[in-house]
């Protein structure tokens, strides 16, 4: 039985508010805290090599502001075996940093359709 949506709720227009929603998050988020990225040392750049994509692929990476952790839709850029450095807009501003591997997950195949 699928459950209908609570008073103030917009099921038709649900998925725009929830992106625009997670956007003024990021934005928050992204003025008050640093963005990290992995160190040289956990790349361990000297030893591994570095894959470069001349068409980045989408993709849903979480990321770290300060304490805080947020999915966002990103692109790969690079990639080694242990982490993929990754692009994403927050506001006008185009974001990069570097996280696990397994922080990335390839784009839902329908943004609209929510499990």
């Amino acid at each position: 039985m699928r459950e209908s949506p609570g008073v103030g709720s917009n099921r038709r227009y649900g998925a725009h508010y929830d992106r625009l929603m997670d956007a003024r998050i990021l934005e928050r988020l992204a003025t008050e805290y640093p963005l990290q990225s992995l160190t040289d040392r956990e790349l361990r750049r000297d030893e591994l090599p570095v894959t470069r994509d001349p068409r980045p692929r989408p993709c849903r990476a979480w990321v770290r502001f300060g304490p805080h952790s947020l999915l966002v839709d990103a692109v790969v850029v690079v990639w080694n075996e242990l982490a993929c450095g990754i692009e994403f807009s927050c506001g006008d501003k185009r974001l990069r940093c570097w996280v696990w591997a397994n922080a990335v997950s390839p784009p839902p195949d329908n943004p609209l359709v929510r499990s």
